[in-house]
């Protein structure tokens, strides 16, 4: 019965995660904080901290997790399968539709408005994610324009200057 409700449970979290990382949220804490009673809040709040320092989907890491607690590596698994099968069924057919309607005028309109409202979102948690006090200091605009000027104009692995970044705040720490 607890594969069942994982699958269920988990499947409802990625069908309406719409709209960004921490979107499923509310969703996820009433699942398996208030309905089944699987985390507490003070352990799911636990796991909100937990899940910023590994790579990878957030829900992917709450889905791992509870597997884990409920049902052990088949929990995991099956709560991830969930998890992923309706968003990737989603895209799917997102994608067939895409291909056949690609050309039409309103399609390449409506991706056209998409990318800049998508655009705009990125830039928009770009500045949730730092103290904009940060910012005023000159070694820190210094790091922000090499980290970018690393990104977009060399082929340095994303990765590597992410690691780097994180080795030189290590030694540096101002």
């Amino acid at each position: 019965m607890i594969y069942l409700q994982l699958f269920l449970s988990f499947f409802k979290i990625g069908l309406f995660a719409i709209g960004g990382a921490y979107s499923f949220l509310p969703l996820t804490e009433k699942e398996i904080v208030e309905k089944y009673q699987w985390l507490s809040k003070p352990e799911f709040l636990d796991i909100s901290g937990f899940v910023k320092i590994f790579p990878g989907a957030i829900s992917v890491k709450y889905a791992t997790y509870t597997g884990y607690k409920m049902g052990g590596l088949w929990g995991v698994l099956i709560a991830n399968f969930a998890n992923l099968l309706a968003p990737a069924v989603c895209v799917m057919a997102a994608s067939f539709l895409y291909f056949k309607f690609r050309q039409n005028p309103a399609v390449k309109g409506a991706f056209s408005m998409i990318q800049l409202v998508v655009f705009a979102m990125i830039l928009a948690v770009a500045f949730q994610a730092i103290d904009i006090g940060q910012l005023a200091r000159w070694q820190s605009l210094c790091i922000v324009v090499a980290a970018f000027a690393l990104f977009a104009y060399t082929k340095i692995d994303p990765a590597v200057i992410i690691i780097l970044a994180g080795l030189f705040g290590a030694l540096v720490r101002f």
